[in-house]
């Protein structure tokens, strides 16, 4: 029966389980809405997919600054 139930709040908390194991950076708040939401179906599946996702990477931000030179006489 422990072992039935430990596999139940397993499953239960994958999403939130998989999210921490991948070193998701949302992993706290797809955990919240594991545990808060994942009693409705939709809700652990939101979870699941989120957990899957990967993080977009940061684009470079290239900045072209033009440097200006000071004259004096304006």
């Amino acid at each position: 029966m422990l072992i039935l139930l430990l596999i139940v709040i397993g499953g239960y908390l994958l999403p939130g389980i998989v999210a921490i194991a991948r070193k998701h950076h949302n992993a706290f708040a797809i955990f919240l809405l594991n545990l808060l939401l994942g009693w409705s179906f939709v809700g652990w599946v939101v979870a699941l997919v989120w957990a899957f996702t990967k993080p977009a990477s940061p684009q470079q931000i290239v900045v072209n600054v033009q440097q200006g030179h000071a004259n004096p006489d304006d």
